[in-house]
């Protein structure tokens, strides 16, 4: 299994028998409301979905997992990652549609893939069954997708997506290039000093050369006597002062 899942379902497994009292805030809602929303509604909001990103924050893989209340939203946020599959795998976000919908605008419930058995799938889901966290066993026939936390890591870490792979609509392929060979100077791809382009570095430092090189050379070259003077009204290069050269636009 991905270590992402892996961490997940372990910081979610502790949790399982609880409940919901009527009317009562939840743990998760509050401290959804507290330290991602800032909204006290959300202390008695569904949260199924808020269970997942207090387990994903306790485990240390918000970034991955994502921090939501709102499913549909958090479907969309894994296509945009090029994250998404009709493919199930442990560690995996599973997304329900009740009315078995296969539109993303249609998710009513999330849960965890802890484990994957030909056409069975093995989930942790909360606010379920009388608003209670519990392990279920589902087939796939309410699915609408699976939201995969490790393909979120690369899309964050700039890979491209597996060779064939579909690139989600508004989603880019970033380049990765070779990080610096041993001894190379600690400097960012692309950029030398100072924010210099590093494509420009050696072509500054030739032309430094240059402009050195000329500048020693007019100052080593002899100056005109003092008995020699250029006719009045003629430039050095023989053209009347205010006049133009043949050819000068």
């Amino acid at each position: 299994m991905d270590p992402i899942g892996d961490a997940l379902l372990k910081a979610m497994a502790p949790e399982l028998g609880y409940r919901q009292r009527d009317g009562q805030p939840t743990v998760f809602g509050l401290w959804y409301s507290a330290n991602v929303a800032r909204d006290a509604e959300y202390e008695k909001a569904p949260w199924c979905d808020m269970f997942i990103a207090w387990a994903a924050a306790k485990a240390g893989v918000a970034d991955y997992v994502g921090r939501f209340a709102w499913t549909p939203s958090h479907a969309r946020w894994f296509t945009t990652h090029g994250a998404w599959s009709r493919t199930p795998e442990p560690g995996a976000l599973v997304f329900f549609d009740w009315s078995g919908g296969g539109d993303i605008g249609g998710i009513d419930h999330v849960g965890v893939v802890e484990s994957v058995d030909g056409g069975t799938i093995h989930t942790i889901e909360a606010n379920v069954d009388g608003s209670r966290l519990k392990r279920k066993t589902r087939d796939e026939s309410k699915v609408v997708g699976y939201g995969l936390p490790r393909k979120v890591r690369e899309s964050l870490a700039g890979a491209p997506p597996a060779e064939g792979a579909p690139v989600p609509s508004g989603v880019t392929r970033i380049e990765v290039r070779p990080a610096p060979g041993p001894g190379a100077p600690a400097l960012a791809f692309g950029t030398g000093p100072y924010g210099v382009p590093a494509e420009t570095v050696p072509v500054a430092g030739l032309l430094a050369v240059l402009l050195v090189a000329t500048f020693l050379l007019t100052r080593r070259r002899p100056r005109p006597g003092a008995g020699r003077h250029r006719r009045r009204g003629r430039r050095p290069d023989g053209v009347p002062e205010g006049g133009r050269a043949a050819g000068a636009g």
